[in-house]
């Protein structure tokens, strides 16, 4: 999904995966991973990363080829009742029932209401295919915009 753009980034700021790996916290493999595309990257390490090379979440994900905005607030901590708030309002204004929005992502109502409620982040994957589909941005529903 995202492993060509943040291998672009690395190496326009002639970085090694292990510093980027650094930074992030995880281990060379696990970003190795990511930037492979052959594992997605949590939303936190996405937020973390694009705060790090000040970049919008819509340009890693290729939801936009604008690298920068200048409304975007780089923010530590995702807030996932917000995010959620956000998710569901998203899911209401599309008419959506739980069981809907977990069928088009392929996953379970229970686990929408996760999201909506605040108790678990959503996956990247899903943020993703959400802002795809009604397109609205990654920046947006995590608010850093």
């Amino acid at each position: 999904m995202i492993g060509s753009r943040i291998k672009d980034l690395k190496e326009d700021n002639d970085l090694y995966q292990k510093d980027i790996a650094k930074v992030l916290g995880v281990s060379r493999s696990i970003y190795s991973l990511w930037e492979i595309g052959a594992k997605n990257i949590p939303l936190k390490h996405l937020n973390h990363l694009c705060n790090f090379y000040d970049v919008s979440m819509d340009y890693v994900l290729k939801l936009s080829n604008k690298k920068k905005n200048k409304n975007i607030q780089k923010i530590n901590i995702l807030d996932k009742k917000a995010i959620g708030y956000k998710i569901k309002t998203i899911r209401k204004e599309h008419n959506l029932t739980l069981r809907d929005l977990a069928s088009e992502l392929n996953t379970t109502s229970s686990t929408i209401s996760a999201y909506e409620t605040g108790q678990t982040l959503i996956l990247t994957v899903f943020a993703y295919q959400i802002c795809k589909k009604y397109k609205v941005s990654l920046d947006w529903l995590c608010g850093r915009l």
